[in-house]
């Protein structure tokens, strides 16, 4: 559920919260548990509920950043304003999200204190991509039933930067834990950080949400360029009707993906996003 300072706590049905030390072989193998891990204890004294982690099960994905496993979607959450959202960010979110073929909830928060036109923008840029989109707001708690509903049955991931009210929706959505919630810092207009370690939380029966630590940078490093297009959902129908056979969308004359994006059938921001990402990772390549 939760690891700290070498303590894994480990969540057993029907028992309860173990407190655990990974044995050594674990660090011998560089391998460490992450929270949604699924793994095998040895009980060492049932009273104080303390235990050995003796086994990692297979998992069925992970993340690297922020370092959670066995996910079955990812809430990725933003602000609406204050902070404004910084969209190649949530692109870079989205695109890791595709990558690991962990389906994407999109959540814009602090829609009570938002102008239509920030609404429309996003409604705009983002609605027409094919992931779930939600405009809600903690305060009000306007629309946050439709997230619940969302997240049943589920192990969600929570990602997004800080200050955008990933604790507060958390606190709304169970009872269970209480997240410690971060005012804006003014000096920097971010979030200052409140989440210090990730942690696995029960919504109800099956379900649970991931918090993880405030992050502001995501690199696009784990493959090629040449499969970059293939992480944004809304170039799909495009493929296969480009002039070029492999087109990748850049410069090629012919291009469908430019086509519509002319027409006005695909986001601009969105389209910019990909051309930065995809230069990025021929950069990389030279090094």
């Amino acid at each position: 559920m939760k690891g700290i300072a070498g303590f894994y706590y480990v969540h057993v049905a029907g028992s309860g919260l173990y407190e655990c030390k990974a044995r050594g072989i674990f660090r011998k193998e560089k391998k460490k548990p992450l929270v949604g891990d699924e793994v095998e204890i040895e009980i060492l004294d049932e009273a104080e509920k303390t235990g050995n982690l003796e086994q990692i099960l297979p998992r069925r994905n992970e993340l690297i950043r922020p370092a959670v496993a066995n996910i079955d979607q990812a809430l990725v959450v933003f602000a609406v304003t204050d902070p404004k959202p910084h969209l190649n960010l949530l692109d870079r979110f989205l695109v890791t999200m595709e990558s690991k073929k962990i389906p994407a909830l999109l959540c814009f928060n602090k829609k009570d204190i938002a102008d239509e036109q920030d609404l429309e923008e996003l409604e705009q840029i983002y609605g027409g991509c094919g992931y779930p989109l939600f405009l809600i707001s903690v305060h009000t708690q306007e629309n946050v039933e439709q997230i619940r509903g969302m997240l049943k049955g589920k192990t969600t991931v929570i990602a997004g930067p800080s200050g955008v009210g990933k604790s507060s929706l958390i606190n709304s959505l169970q009872t269970e834990v209480q997240m410690e919630t971060g005012s804006i810092s003014e000096k920097i207009a971010r979030g200052k950080h409140t989440t210090r370690h990730s942690e696995l939380i029960p919504l109800g029966e099956y379900s649970y949400i991931m918090d993880t630590p405030g992050f502001s940078s995501l690199y696009v490093r784990d493959y090629e360029e040449k499969e970059l297009k293939f992480c944004f959902r809304e170039f799909a129908p495009y493929e296969g009707h480009c002039h070029f056979c492999g087109c990748d969308h850049i410069h090629e004359p012919g291009c469908a993906v430019k086509e519509a994006l002319e027409q006005g059938k695909l986001s601009k921001s969105r389209y910019e996003n990909y051309v930065a990402m995809y230069q990025e990772l021929k950069e990389k390549k030279k090094y």
